[in-house]
């Protein structure tokens, strides 16, 4: 693969791409991989992610680190890393307080979102036939039977913990498949979004201020390295399932794409805006976790029946998100063809 010449402009752009995948990933139902493949540069980091091979490691252990660089696109997937990790510690929070204070706006912003991008990505096929119809069809019923499944436990297993994290990169590498949501149907949802990156985020605080009185706090070693081993997981899973969907989009890109239409198609009811969230109860008692936290159980629907200022309000903001995407994968065509 050649390496693109990116100038300033192009990099910022990477970064800004590389937070609003971090952002999407964060939200329950909705997938990082959408960013990718509506701006236009999903294929490139699949391909991009396949170059971590033997190859790769060959260069990387005889010390010829610029060549590693070159040869896996460092420039390219730093910089969308780099975007990643400021959404965290950025984005992210703000995403939470807004899911907390404003959810139904949220949830309708990201539901247009996932309408823009159905749209987007289902008009570029031009000759559907009988199997890429039965393909979209097969994503829309798996994403419609994960989104009626019932939550687990927390679970902090070590070796759970781990293929959590494998599992949860999914939204990242598969557009349609939301990471976070699968991990809410893991149990581990807040133990590994909240806990363990608020854990990390106080001890890098603490660091910068010189205070180490956090390696006697086991309760935030335990998050730290549970963060770690799903940091881990992460990496081997974005590695392992880009050789696999790379694979599929050289064989079969017109079928793969059909599946992740359905996907997204199928993932609209977990992003629907009008449902309350019901949290774990034992003997109408609800269940706080370890942080005195609500338990999320999961999400009942509701259909709006009044015109109201708050439902009005949700209409604009679901065609914001629908318009947003659509300016987003007009510039991801413009990168196309300057790129």
């Amino acid at each position: 693969m050649q390496t693109k010449t990116r100038t300033f402009t192009d990099k910022i752009w990477l970064v800004l791409k590389g937070l609003a995948m971090g952002a999407a990933n964060k939200v329950p139902g909705v997938s990082g991989g959408v960013v990718a493949f509506v701006a236009g540069f999903y294929e490139e980091f699949i391909t991009s992610l396949q170059k971590f091979n033997g190859k790769a490691l060959r260069l990387l252990l005889n010390g010829r680190f610029k060549s590693f660089w070159a040869y896996i696109n460092g420039k390219f997937l730093g910089l969308l890393i780099l975007g990643m990790l400021i959404s965290y510690f950025s984005v992210s929070l703000l995403l939470d307080l807004a899911l907390q204070y404003y959810p139904l706006y949220v949830w309708s912003a990201f539901f247009g979102m996932i309408i823009g991008s159905i749209y987007y990505i289902g008009k570029d096929f031009e000759n559907w036939n009988r199997q890429m119809i039965l393909f979209t069809i097969l994503g829309v019923i798996v994403g419609v039977s994960i989104s009626l499944l019932e939550p687990a436990q927390e679970n902090d297993h070590l070796l759970f913990v781990f293929f959590c994290g494998i599992i949860g990169v999914s939204g990242m590498t598969l557009p349609g498949l939301s990471g976070s949501f699968i991990l809410i149907l893991l149990g581990n949802y807040v133990l590994l979004l909240v806990d363990s990156v608020n854990a990390l985020y106080t001890t890098l605080i603490d660091i910068v201020t010189l205070d180490f009185s956090f390696s006697d706090d086991p309760e935030q070693i335990r998050l730290l390295k549970v963060l770690l081993v799903f940091a881990a997981g992460s990496l081997t899973g974005l590695v392992t399932l880009s050789h696999f969907l790379g694979y599929l989009l050289k064989r079969f890109k017109n079928n793969t794409n059909a599946v992740i239409l359905g996907f997204i198609t199928g993932s609209l009811g977990v992003v629907w805006p009008w449902k309350e969230a019901k949290f774990k109860e034992v003997a109408g008692l609800e269940i706080l976790d370890a942080n005195g936290n609500r338990i999320l159980e999961n999400y009942i629907r509701i259909f709006p029946t009044e015109i109201t200022l708050k439902n009005i309000l949700a209409i604009i903001f679901i065609a914001l998100g629908i318009v947003l995407v659509v300016a987003l994968g007009k510039y991801g065509n413009k990168t196309k063809v300057h790129g």
